[in-house]
């Protein structure tokens, strides 16, 4: 079993920076991979960043790329998700997830995440 704390959300005008963390607890040493969603209000939860602990390769949405930067600490204690030239479109409530599963390409799918966060509330306004 993994727990999984979020912290690091909030308000922020457009064009800032906001790094969210996820602090993971228990079966950590059985984590393989690290995912970022998020989920607008009426909209489905879609991915955002996600961090293979094998290959250290990392994906991003087309719609972060470039502006977000997941990663971890060397024990994966606590995972990091940097955010950069926010915009409001950006605003969202953004979920942590451990993947059990070893993979060499990290998973952009829900379904592979077998724990979750709890949530944090970004929000993107001047």
């Amino acid at each position: 079993h993994v727990q999984l704390v979020q912290s690091g959300g909030g308000l922020v005008q457009p064009g800032g920076s906001l790094t969210l963390y996820c602090a993971a607890s228990g079966r950590t040493n059985e984590m393989y991979g690290m995912g970022w969603f998020r989920q607008a209000p009426g909209k489905e939860r879609e991915f955002v960043a996600a961090l293979s602990r094998v290959s250290e390769r990392t994906s991003y949405s087309d719609s972060v790329k470039g502006r977000f930067t997941i990663s971890g600490d060397t024990k994966w204690d606590t995972l990091y998700l940097q955010m950069a030239s926010l915009k409001p479109e950006d605003m969202a409530v953004y979920y942590c997830a451990a993947d059990m599963t070893a993979r060499i390409i990290p998973s952009t799918t829900r379904s592979s995440y077998a724990y979750w966060g709890q949530g944090t509330q970004v929000t993107v306004s001047s």
